[in-house]
This record gives C-alpha cells, structure tokens and sequence, in this order.
C-alpha cells in the first residue's frame, strides 16, 4: 500500500522530533511495518535524494549519520581533531559527532595499517622471486614424488614375481634331492 509523501514525513518527524518514538513503537501504533518505518527514517537521513518531496514546513531536519556512513576523509578528519583534544573536551566532541572513542580507535587502527601496508607494496620483485621459487621447488618435489611411488611400485612387483615364481638364482637342492 503507497504512503504519501505527507504521511511520510508525520512519521519521520515523529521518529526524529523532540518526544521521538522509536521505530517499534511507532509501528504498533499507526499499523506500519516497523521495517518501513526504518527504511524511511535511513533513506531521509543518510541521501539528500531521498528526503521526501513538499514537506509541510518547508525542510525536513536530517537524521545524523550512523558512523559507517562517514567516508574516509570524514574518518581522517575526526581521528586528527580528536587526537589534539583533553578528555572533557572528547567527550563532548565524541556527542556532537554521534560517535564513540571505539570508533576512533579502529579508524585510528585502520588507517595505520594502510599505511603500513603502502610500504609493503613496494617490495613485489622480491616477492615475485619467492614466488617462483616456491614453484621451482614444488615442481622439483611433485617429480621426485613420482620417481618414488614408481620404485615403491616396482619393489611390489617384483616381491609377487618372487612369490609367484619363485628365485631363479637359487641353486641349491630341494628337500626331495632332485
């Protein structure tokens, strides 16, 4: 069933508004799906594109943005202002962004690890030389694996022909004297 755009944005203002509801709630009382409730609350708030069209004053408020809808440069931009700041002052800038010091902590972690691995990336022809090692060793084992299961086949062999028929060589006489 299509929702107009004005009943849309009742709701999302109710979400968002100074008593907000949540979700759930609101979705037991007008008989909405609490899946649509969210959809429309995380399309108004993350993509300009998808702020409903005509609301009745003018502007719909934007919902702030979850922190894994930063960019990366958002991300830089907040581990650099918040490196330089005391504890009182973190805290409040931590509220202001919508974000938490774990946050910080694994953009700070991330971006170290890019940069760790910018320096590893110069080093492929030594890599490339192990790499071909490697092969050139694997090749020498996989023939070498042959040449063994081939002998250790050939001693089977020849321990049923030795069973079978016996050993040739053997000169001495049977127990009958013959």
């Amino acid at each position: 069933m299509p929702y107009s755009q004005m009943f849309k944005h009742k709701m999302i203002q109710k979400m968002i508004g100074p008593d907000a509801i949540s979700a759930t709630a609101l979705s037991k009382q007008v008989d909405v799906p609490q899946s649509t409730l969210s959809t429309w609350l995380r399309k108004a708030g993350v993509d300009s594109s998808h702020v409903y069209p005509n609301p009745p004053n003018g502007n719909m408020p934007m919902v702030p943005k979850t922190p894994n809808d930063w960019n990366a440069e958002e991300k830089l931009k907040a581990v650099l202002e918040a490196s330089s700041l005391s504890d009182e002052q973190l805290g409040a800038f931590l509220r202001s962004k919508g974000i938490h010091e774990t946050h910080l902590e694994q953009w700070r972690t991330l971006m170290l690890g890019g940069l760790e691995n910018g320096r590893a990336a110069r080093k492929p022809p030594r890599r490339n030389v192990d790499v071909k090692r490697i092969r050139s060793l694997e090749k020498e084992l996989s023939r070498k694996d042959k040449a063994l299961a081939e002998t250790a086949a050939l001693l089977v062999l020849k321990k049923k022909v030795h069973q079978i028929w016996g050993d040739e060589d053997d000169n001495t006489a049977r127990r009958n004297g013959r």
